[in-house]
């Protein structure tokens, strides 16, 4: 793709487990300076795998889930699933049991994001996180 504020996006897609491995590899040898592992239940479910070939390559990555980087991951990004399933979720079923038609029901949209950092991830692969990053995160890992 068109570099952007000097960065190159790089995408290599991954339909299949066995494929994550290579994609990771593949992203290291092109020169990728950081992953970004979007949110998937593929992703999700291959975390430590993927914490663990990250971390050999020493290559940073940012995950889609908060919890992501309180389970090894080096950063995590996103509204908390178990929030999203109790809050939004919830609200939802309520008003369909009442009867609404879900045709009829507003699409909803976090309001609240939270920035876990895992520091112990960072200094197991050698890398130093700046600290206006830490200082912004809601939950560092120590």
């Amino acid at each position: 793709m068109q570099p952007a504020r000097g960065v190159e996006l790089s995408i290599h897609p991954i339909a299949w487990r066995e494929e994550i491995g290579n994609a990771i590899d593949a992203a290291k040898a092109t020169g990728a300076g950081a992953l970004n592992v979007l949110a998937s239940a593929l992703f999700f479910n291959s975390r430590a795998f993927i914490f663990h070939r990250v971390a050999a390559l020493r290559l940073p990555a940012m995950y889609q889930f908060p919890e992501m980087a309180e389970q090894g991951g080096l950063i995590g990004y996103s509204p908390l699933v178990v929030q999203l399933l109790r809050d939004v979720m919830s609200r939802q079923l309520v008003k369909l049991l009442r009867g609404s038609k879900p045709a009829d029901l507003p699409v909803e949209q976090p309001t609240k994001f939270e920035l876990v950092i895992n520091l112990r991830t960072a200094k197991a692969m050698g890398h130093e996180l700046p600290t206006g990053l830490v200082l912004r995160a809601d939950k560092v890992i120590e």
